[in-house]
């Protein structure tokens, strides 16, 4: 993850977070990882009333990124994520290297691509 996100930055591209997690749970965690100071947005669990599989809190990660849904791409692990990015309108990739459950299928959740490791991002955005 650190390459990507480090060639995300070099090649000038925002990313952010946005997780189910509540705010106490996860700046401090993001501090610890020397990331809350580089992504360019945060939005907890409980920055709105909605939650994912809500698409308010990505369009939320839009407005304070400054950007449009349709210009942004979500990663994601988890159904509600791809189901998230799916109704905020954006492209979804399903990361099949996180946490599943015996009962996940991540590739039936009808996301856009799926990458197996971190920098699989990268080959699919130069594709």
């Amino acid at each position: 993850m650190p390459e990507l996100l480090q060639e995300l930055e070099q090649r000038g591209l925002n990313w952010g977070i946005v997780t189910n997690k509540p705010g106490w749970l996860t700046e401090p965690l993001l501090e610890d990882l020397r990331l809350l100071d580089r992504a360019a947005c945060v939005v907890s669990g409980d920055t709105l009333d909605e939650r994912k599989p809500h698409p308010a809190p990505l369009l939320h990660a839009c407005e304070l990124t400054g950007t449009t849904a349709a210009h942004c791409l979500y990663v994601g692990d988890a159904q509600r994520d791809i189901e998230a990015g799916k109704n905020a309108g954006m492209p979804t990739v399903v990361a099949l290297f996180g946490y599943f459950t015996e009962d996940d299928a991540p590739l039936s959740w009808n996301a856009d691509h799926a990458i197996e490791t971190p920098l699989g991002l990268l080959d699919w955005l130069d594709s």
